[in-house]
């Protein structure tokens, strides 16, 4: 059972987002993110540069593809063209959890799906995301990568 959740409030936030899709979407949505970001003058890993990501769709049985989503914070006056979409994402609560290593992360959100079980909490009404923030520079050593998970969470 996880002991390190922390329940945090998401602001509004504007987002430019990317949408990669196949057997590895999440290389593909990073690239782009990272293209876009270098193009607005935001260098990835510098501070303001803020990202989530979260499949989109979901991964089915019997298929090797599927999508992930990937969102960089971006302020009001930046405009973005296709593939890049600006979009506006609600605030909201989260149940967040810190995960080291890219190959601990299903069994990261395993637990903090489970930890949401024995909780207080329930599900918020409206459209919300499982995000996933990387904390730390991507490297070659996948087993130093940190990331935050959020899971939507309402009292």
């Amino acid at each position: 059972m996880l002991d390190n959740v922390r329940i945090v409030e998401l602001p509004d936030m504007r987002v430019a987002s990317v949408l990669g899709y196949g057997p590895s979407p999440e290389d593909q949505a990073v690239r782009m993110i990272m293209e876009y970001a270098r193009s607005i003058g935001i260098e990835p890993g510098s501070e303001g540069y803020r990202t989530f990501g979260f499949d989109n769709p979901s991964p089915s049985p019997g298929s090797p593809n599927y999508g992930y989503e990937k969102w960089l914070v971006i302020g009001p006056s930046v405009e973005a063209a296709a593939p890049v979409e600006i979009k506006q994402i609600p605030g909201s609560k989260y149940a967040v959890t810190r995960c080291v290593g890219l190959e601990n992360i299903t069994r990261c959100w395993r637990e903090l799906i489970a930890w949401f079980h024995d909780s207080p909490y329930t599900h918020p009404h409206g459209r919300r995301w499982y995000l996933e923030e990387p904390l730390s520079p991507f490297e070659p050593d996948t087993r130093k990568w940190v990331f935050d998970l959020y899971y939507p969470i309402a009292e």
